[in-house]
C-alpha cells in the first residue's frame, strides 16, 4: 500500500511517497515565494494550493497512488475564505508585524497571565488570532465576509477532502486553544470578539478528516477513496518521523534554524517557561506534550561561512564531485577550540527572544586560521543549545538523548561536538524529510497498515551512528562553557550602543 507525506513550508510544498512497510519510494517538489514589503509579510494561499495539486499530479505521473495523503505544515499563518470559498486577502505570516495593539487588548482582556495559562503560549503578534482581529478592526469590510478561517493544515486538508478539521497542535499555533481541554477556549474567542465557529473542528494528530473530494480525485487520477489525514505543526510531525514518542527523548533538527523539541508528560506551571519563549504543545499521545527551543541560525552559520570565506574550496570540492562541508569537516580542527562564538547572527532566539541581538566572536589571535572559525562556529550553536537544554531542565523538562535529523545530522564532527558539549548521546537518523516521514507514519496507522505508532516507528525511522561524549574534550568545553554563559549578557550593552537597538 502506497501512502504519502505531504509538507507544507512558507517556501515551498513537498510530498514524499512510501511503501507502508517504510520503503521510500519518491518526492516531488514545488518553490514559491513570499511577500515583504511595506511592513508586511505575506503569502498567497491560492499559490500553495497550486504547489499542492502539482506535486501531488508529479508523483501521480510517476506511477503514484498514494491510498492516504497526510498533510503537515508550518504554523500559525491562516487563510480567509469567503461563502463561496474564495480566498479573500493575502495571508498574513508570523513574522508580519500587524496584531500588536490586538495583544495588547487581550492583555487588558483577560491578562496576560490567563492567556498564557489558557493558551499555553506568551501572548505575541506572531499568531493567528491578534492577527485575524486586525483584520476585523482595520478591514471590517473583508472581515465581514469571512466564512472560514484555516490555519495552513486545515486550508489544504479542506481543499482536498471538503471537511474542516485541525489537529490540535496547529491549532495551539492560534493562541486561541485551550491546551489541557484541547478545544477551542471560549473565554479567549470572547476577549477576542470572534466567532469560533469560523474556525474548523480540532482533532487527535493523525485522524482521518474523510476522503478526496470526487472530481479532485478524478482530476489528479487518484482512487475516489483515497483518505485525506490530518498531520501536524512541522514541528510535530519531525518528532514523530523521528520516533521520538517518550519523556526524556528529543529530536535536535539542524537547518536553517537549529530546533530541540523535546517531549513531557505534564505542563509546567512556572509562568517562567514562557517568558523565555518556550510554548506547550499538545503531543500525539495523551497527556504527553512537546515544546520548541531554538536558535535563529543553526546551519545557516555554516552556509554565512562557506559563502564568505570558503568559496574557493566549495569551488574545488564542487570540481571534484565532492561535498564541501564533508571536505571542511575533515580540514577542521580535531580537538576543541578556544574560541567563543555567540551566534545570533539573525537575533536571539530562546531564551532571549531579542531580535536586536548580534553575533560576536570572542577569542582570535594571529595563530587562528578560517577552519577554527568554522569549528568554532558549530560549537557556538551546540552552547546555545545547552543553554536551552538547562533552562527546561529548571521547568522539569529533561531531554536526555536526542536524535539528529536535517542537513546538520550529516556531519559526524558536529554531532561529537554535541555529545561532548551536551554530554549526551546523540543518534543520527537517516531520514532527512522528517516532516514528511513523520506524516507518513501518522497515514499508515490511519490506514491500518500499522497498529500504532510504536509499530510504524520501527518501520519508519533507522538510525545511523549513535556519538557519545568523549570524556577529555567534554573537560574543555565545560570550562568554555561557563565563559560562554556570560556572553550575551556581558556583550549586550555594547552591541545596543553600536545598533541602537
Amino acid at each position: 500500500m502506497q501512502i504519502a507525506g505531504l509538507d507544507v513550508g512558507t517556501t515551498g510544498t513537498k510530498i514524499t511517497v512510501y511503501e507502508s512497510d517504510g520503503r521510500f519510494l519518491d518526492s516531488a517538489y514545488r518553490e514559491y515565494d513570499v511577500t515583504r514589503a511595506h511592513g508586511a509579510h505575506e503569502i498567497d494561499a491560492n499559490v500553495i494550493w497550486e504547489a499542492v495539486l502539482a506535486v501531488i499530479t508529479e508523483v501521480g505521473r510517476r506511477g503514484y497512488s498514494p491510498a492516504a495523503i497526510g498533510v503537515t505544515t508550518f504554523g500559525e499563518t491562516f487563510v480567509a475564505l469567503d461563502e463561496h470559498d474564495e480566498v479573500l486577502l493575502p495571508s498574513m505570516l508570523y513574522t508580519d508585524p500587524r496584531g500588536e495593539d490586538e495583544v495588547k487588548e487581550l492583555i487588558a482582556s483577560l491578562g496576560e497571565e490567563k492567556l498564557t495559562y489558557i493558551a499555553g503560549v506568551k501572548p505575541h503578534a506572531m499568531f493567528s488570532l491578534p492577527k485575524l482581529m486586525w483584520i476585523k478592526n482595520n478591514r471590517p469590510e473583508i472581515y465581514e465576509r469571512i466564512k472560514r478561517v484555516l490555519l495552513a493544515e486545515d486550508y489544504v486538508v479542506y481543499r482536498l477532502s471538503g471537511e474542516a478539521k485541525i489537529d490540535y497542535s496547529l491549532a495551539a499555533r492560534t493562541m486561541a486553544l485551550d491546551i489541557r481541554e484541547r478545544q477551542w477556549s471560549k473565554e479567549i474567542f470572547a476577549a477576542a470578539g470572534v466567532d469560533p465557529s469560523l474556525f474548523s473542528t480540532p482533532v487527535p494528530t493523525g485522524s482521518v478528516a474523510g476522503l478526496i473530494r470526487p472530481a479532485l480525485a478524478k482530476e489528479l487520477g487518484l482512487s475516489p477513496e483515497t483518505r485525506i489525514v490530518c498531520g501536524c505543526h512541522d514541528q510535530v510531525a519531525a518528532a514523530v518521523g523521528s520516533g521520538v514518542f517518550t519523556p526524556g527523548e528529543a529530536v535536535d533538527g539542524t537547518g536553517t534554524v537549529e530546533c530541540i523539541t523535546p517531549v513531557f508528560d505534564h505542563i509546567p506551571e512556572d509562568p517562567r517557561l514562557y517568558e523565555g519563549g518556550y510554548s506547550v504543545v499538545p503531543y500525539v499521545f495523551p497527556g504527553t506534550y512537546v515544546c520548541y527551543a531554538f536558535s535563529f541560525t543553526g546551519g545557516a552559520t555554516l552556509k554565512w561561512y562557506r559563502d564568505n570565506f570558503a568559496r574557493y574550496e566549495e569551488q574545488l570540492a564542487r570540481e571534484a564531485g565532492k561535498k564541501i562541508y564533508a571536505e571542511l569537516d575533515a580540514a577542521a580542527p580535531k580537538a576543541p577550540t578556544d574560541i567563543l562564538i555567540l551566534p545570533h547572527f539573525a537575533g536571539a532566539a530562546t531564551p532571549y527572544m531579542d531580535n536586536g541581538a548580534r553575533a560576536v566572536i570572542a577569542g582570535l589571535t594571529l595563530s587562528h586560521t578560517n577552519v577554527d572559525i568554522y569549528r568554532a562556529l558549530m560549537e557556538g550553536v551546540t552552547y546555545e543549545i545547552r543553554i536551552n537544554i538547562e533552562q527546561l531542565e529548571s521547568f522539569g523538562i529533561r531531554p536526555r538523548v536526542l536524535y539528529a535529523v536535517g542537513g546538520g545530522a550529516s556531519s559526524p564532527l558536529w554531532l561529537s561536538i554535541k555529545a561532548d558539549v551536551l554530554g549526551r548521546p546523540v543518534t543520527a537518523l537517516e531520514a532527512r524529510e522528517v516532516g514528511a516521514c513523520g506524516t507518513a507514519m501518522m497515514c499508515a496507522v490511519a490506514m491500518g497498515a500499522c497498529a500504532d505508532l510504536y509499530e510504524a516507528k520501527s518501520r519508519f525511522v533507522k538510525q545511523k551512528e549513535t556519538h557519545t561524549p568523549n570524556a577529555e574534550n567534554s573537560v574543555i568545553y565545560e570550562k568554555n562553557y561557563k565563559a560562554y554563559q556570560k556572553m550575551y549578557a556581558a556583550m549586550r550593552p555594547i552591541i545596543a550602543e553600536v545598533t541602537n537597538e
